[in-house]
């Protein structure tokens, strides 16, 4: 690993697209869709046979449906060819497929994504190949799997139903199409991506980011969901914010039970409309805009039960007007609660943007916002090794502390001079 890596590909080079040669189908065809034990222990068979990596991506029903269940998996491995496996009928006939798959590295695109959904099926990598982490720590401005390819490869995808309702039965053809293409070049991506990494020293960087993928725990759920509901800051009274709590709650058991996703089955602007209104009567209710429709005049005694729940809580119960704060508070409020956290907010975070830019990766993948936030709030002595011991307590892998130590420490130093 060199000690100043100067990236393979820039933004410059990003300016003039490339030329490309459209990719319009796979070379082999689009495969069948396997949706039984038979199926899918032949599939394990060949990918047995195969060889290297394995391509692998899912298609999900987000913004149709409740879970973000895989409802398609693309797998494709050299010698053994591409799969599309459709796990809903059978999700406990996968075992053969599981045991497969368990041992070559997977090549992923956006693996955060992918891999909740795999995990729930019981589909496991030993490691893992990012092509999007790949493209973010060799400084390109646009990391989907399109511009990749086109950048690396000189193909073009084209795409178009990612967000398409992949629960729907049977899928078109177009869209398996659209599948299949997914891991039609990605293990080829990987290696064309992990030779610049090569050349710009960044492949140890890779591995650890890529390691780390797979070790850290899934973050904890959000508090306070409701609070995320659009426009709920046009709510003047904790009263108000009740009542689109309660709403808030009960469509979420609603949607959960029907698997439909919450914006589906009653918008966020109609919640918001009914606690503005507060309607005491099914006809008060049915009169609001979006709750007049056939749709929801079949719910409209449930909203309204949770309309008059928010109405008969006692008020100490009630919603703070504010969210609760967790964890720190914003940089731009820390000057009079805590001035000297502030004053070395101002001199780290600059010198931690310039050290991302010296190697051409984008700040945040060199370290973390909030850990830079914590080292800040919490200072550390103005040393090398005390900064050093302070992100690896945050979790910062050695090459973003190799990088970073020394300039914290330097601006650390600085800061207290000026306390």
């Amino acid at each position: 690993m060199t000690d100043n890596p100067t990236p393979a590909h820039t933004a410059a080079d990003e300016q003039a697209d490339p030329p490309t040669v459209p990719l319009l189908a796979p070379a082999d065809g689009v495969p069948p869709v396997l949706v039984g034990p038979d199926d899918f222990a032949a599939a394990a068979e060949k990918l047995r046979a195969g060889s290297g990596p394995v391509a692998v991506d899912t298609e999900r029903a987000s913004g149709f449906r409740y879970s973000q269940r895989a409802y398609l998996i693309q797998i494709r491995r050299a010698g053994a060819g591409s799969f599309l496996i459709d796990p809903i009928e059978h999700p406990d006939s996968l075992a053969p497929v599981i045991s497969a798959l368990d041992g070559p590295e997977w090549v992923l695109h956006a693996a955060d994504q992918d891999l909740p959904c795999l995990h729930e099926l019981g589909l496991r990598c030993a490691s893992l190949y990012d092509t999007e982490l790949a493209g973010r720590l060799l400084g390109h401005n646009r990391v989907n799997l399109a511009a990749m390819t086109a950048q690396f490869l000189g193909y073009e995808l084209r795409k178009g139903h990612g967000a398409a309702d992949w629960s729907k039965r049977p899928l078109p053809d177009e869209w398996l199409n659209y599948a299949a293409l997914d891991v039609e070049l990605l293990v080829e991506l990987r290696d064309a991506m992990d030779a610049a990494l090569r050349d710009a020293g960044k492949d140890e960087w890779a591995a650890q980011e890529f390691a780390y993928l797979l070790s850290r725990p899934p973050s904890p759920p959000r508090q306070d969901r409701w609070r995320r509901t659009s426009n709920i800051h046009s709510l003047k009274t904790a009263r108000q914010l009740a009542a689109v709590r309660e709403l808030w709650e009960s469509r979420e058991e609603l949607a959960r039970q029907r698997d439909v996703a919450p914006g589906r089955v009653l918008p966020d602007s109609a919640i918001v409309d009914a606690a503005q209104s507060d309607p005491r009567t099914v006809e008060d209710l049915t009169a609001l805009k979006v709750f007049g429709g056939p749709r929801q005049r079949r719910h409209a005694r449930r909203w309204l039960a949770a309309l008059n729940r928010a109405r008969d809580l006692p008020d100490d119960q009630l919603p703070a007007r504010k969210a609760p704060t967790t964890g720190l508070p914003p940089v731009n409020r820390w000057e009079p609660r805590h001035p000297a956290a502030a004053a070395r907010a101002a001199l780290v975070r600059p010198a931690v943007v310039r050290v991302a830019e010296s190697v051409s990766v984008p700040a945040e993948n060199l370290l973390s916002p909030e850990l830079v936030r914590q080292v800040c709030w919490n200072g550390a002595e103005p040393t090398g090794s005390a900064v050093d011991e302070a992100l690896e307590a945050g979790g910062a892998r050695p090459w973003q502390r190799e990088l970073t130590r020394d300039a914290i420490a330097q601006a650390l130093g600085e800061a207290a001079k000026q306390v």
